[in-house]
Order: C-alpha cells, then structure tokens, then sequence
C-alpha cells in the first residue's frame, strides 16, 4: 500500500514526535542515573519494542488500520527508537574497556527488545 498524502504527512509529524519523546525521556533518564552505561537508550528501545509489538498485533487483529500503524509505527515508534544509537553507544564501551557493559548492551538488550516485543505482539493479539 503506498500511503495517501496525509498519512505521508502524518508519519512525518509523528516521527518528531517520537524523536523529540525519545530526547526528553533519554534526558530524564541520563539525569537520573550517572553511570558509563546507556540506560536511556535500552529504556528506550525496550518499551519501544513492546509498543511497536501491541501495534503489529493490533493491525495482525484487524483492530487498527494499515494508515495507523504506519502513523502510529513507522512515525512515532521510528522516531522514538534508536538502535544506531544502541550500537555506537556498544562501540564506545568496546573503546572504553567497559567489555561487560559493551556485551550487556550490544547482546543481552537486543535479546529482551526481541522478547518484549513478542509480549506485545501477543498483548496486541489477544485485545
């Protein structure tokens, strides 16, 4: 399906609207916890993997249109998720010797974005 101008349009306005979410909760985050690793970009990418999950199980259940999932996934999942961040962040504590942190980071939050979001799939599917 290729999307209808509005729908075009509203990806676009919901991308920075999942960007400028993404900097806000990042920041709170980054406020909170002083340390070497990024908790605000797994935070980040984990709920954003649980939404982006109830929305694929909400569209697979028919309860939610195509137009909304890509407003709602493509635009503001889109902008609010970040694993290029997640994967120079990886590079950094591979740089810093932080190794522990580097493999927690580039492995293990890969692993518990992938489980979330088939939580949410399921969550989306039974709605």
């Amino acid at each position: 399906m290729s999307p209808s101008p509005l729908v075009f349009l509203g990806i676009c306005v919901a991308g920075g609207i999942g960007a400028a979410a993404r900097f806000v909760i990042d920041g709170l985050i980054r406020g909170r916890f002083r340390t070497v690793f990024p908790f605000g970009t797994a935070v980040i990418n984990v709920t954003g993997s649980f939404i982006l999950g109830v929305l694929t199980g909400l569209l697979l259940s028919t309860v939610l249109s195509q137009s909304w999932e890509l407003v709602l996934g493509t635009g503001i999942m889109g902008g609010y998720t970040t694993f290029s961040t997640a994967s120079i962040e990886t590079m950094r504590l591979v740089q810093d010797r932080e190794y522990t942190m580097a493999l927690t980071n580039g492995v293990a939050i890969i692993a518990v974005t992938v489980l979330v979001g088939l939580l949410g799939l399921w969550v989306g599917s039974v709605i």
